[in-house]
């Protein structure tokens, strides 16, 4: 006959109620909090792929912060720049009317205020702020103020030339903002590929306006050897000659020194380059052909300055028409040049919107696939409390029937 002793079996009761209480416990926690994986313990591969999908999600809620105030930045520098186009326009508007009216030295003097104005509109659109009151246009820099408009009318750039980025995915990034030197600064002179301009030191009424690349192969091969820096100069009766920045003749595609008789309104043709004039040139009369370059540039405030000082000098209308139409040339090369910034922020926008369209979907199936892993399934659940604390409840009376047995119970029966 095996003995059991009291001990033991009060024991084994006891470690049988402690165990259903700790699963009742376990259950009821579930119940409660909704996770089935309260620690890695309940289930150590649950757990591993709760902590992975916990960290997919905590990542791409960031990327989806950086979208959103890449989106801002680059909204507001939108915004900014179509303030800056009308800016332009207007501008060249006011410089064709100097141009093409007969202005008294008022009418002149009026229009120059009026730069005044867009040229000080233009400095304050260039100081724009992002939402944390940063210079938006001051590359990588920390300054406060992009840009300072000094007593003298000129404007100083405080940035830097570096673009400042958002990360938007692993190994992802896309630029939120562009630096004001590359939009505002750097404008390329004249045309794009060269400047022409009358000597300030001319005597005739020879006036130089637009001008073009009219063949891109001639072109090319003249500026292939290094920058072009050539002088068509004008003798009697409207003769002209052609000279490098050495005074040696320059040579046309047959190797013929580039020569000719010029006449009011003829264009001039220099290796690809074409030249159109108005007036009468006096001998001894120049205009220079310079290739354009990374040096050759023209901060889009300084074209307007110069339009200014222009229309307050009480220039001849030959000077003040010469030094107009340059500056048009400035101010069509900035336009090109917030064009260009404005499209490729618009691709930029357009790339943010369909990252962020990505992130919002895999986010419902990341969440999902956490739902699976780790929330518990209720309904089971709740039988499972209901039939372990009924379990726990029969224990109990059955440990308090055997506690009160003894053999004086039995014998007093």
């Amino acid at each position: 006959m095996i003995r059991i002793s009291t001990s033991w079996t009060y024991q084994q009761s006891l470690n049988t109620m402690l165990s259903q209480q700790s699963a009742l416990a376990d259950t009821q926690n579930q119940v409660s909090s909704g996770k089935r994986i309260g620690v890695a313990s309940d289930d150590p591969a649950g757990a591993a792929q709760v902590v992975t999908l916990g960290h997919i999600l905590a990542d791409n809620t960031q990327y989806s912060s950086n979208i959103d105030s890449a989106n801002t930045r680059l909204s507001t520098e939108a915004n900014a720049l179509d303030s800056v186009t009308s800016l332009l326009n207007n501008a060249n508007d006011l410089g064709l009317q100097a141009i093409n009216g007969a202005l008294s030295a008022s009418d002149r003097n009026g229009i120059a205020t009026q730069l005044v104005q867009i040229r000080n509109a233009m400095v304050q659109l260039a100081n724009t702020t992002d939402a944390n009151g940063a210079a938006l246009f001051a590359g990588t820099s920390t300054t406060s103020s992009a840009f300072t408009l000094n007593a003298s009318g000129s404007v100083t750039y405080n940035g830097n030339d570096a673009q400042s980025f958002s990360a938007v995915g692993a190994g992802d990034q896309v630029a939120n903002a562009d630096p004001g030197s590359a939009i505002f600064m750097n404008v390329p002179a004249g045309n794009g590929s060269f400047v022409a301009s009358a000597s300030a030191f001319n005597t005739g009424t020879l006036v130089v306006g637009a001008n073009s690349v009219s063949s891109a192969s001639d072109w090319s091969a003249a500026s292939a050897a290094g920058p072009v820096n050539d002088t068509i100069t004008f003798g009697a009766n409207g003769s002209y000659a052609v000279t490098d920045a050495s005074g040696n003749p320059v040579n046309d595609a047959s190797g013929n020194p580039i020569t000719g008789t010029y006449q009011d309104g003829d264009s001039i043709e220099v290796n690809g380059a074409s030249i159109t004039m108005s007036g009468v040139p006096a001998a001894g009369d120049k205009v220079s052909l310079t290739s354009d370059s990374a040096q050759n540039t023209q901060d889009v405030f300084s074209t307007l300055n110069n339009m200014i000082n222009a229309l307050q000098s009480g220039a001849s209308t030959t000077a003040l028409n010469n030094t107009l139409n340059r500056q048009l040339e400035s101010l069509n090369q900035a336009m090109n040049n917030v064009t260009t910034t404005q499209v490729s922020i618009g691709g930029r926008l357009d790339t943010l919107q369909q990252q962020q369209t990505s992130y919002a979907n895999l986010n419902v199936t990341y969440q999902s696939a956490l739902s699976d892993v780790q929330n518990v399934d209720m309904a089971t659940a709740i039988s499972n409390l209901s039939l372990q604390s009924t379990a726990l409840q029969a224990s109990q009376q059955v440990f308090a029937k055997v506690q009160s047995l003894s053999l004086f119970n039995y014998i007093q029966g």
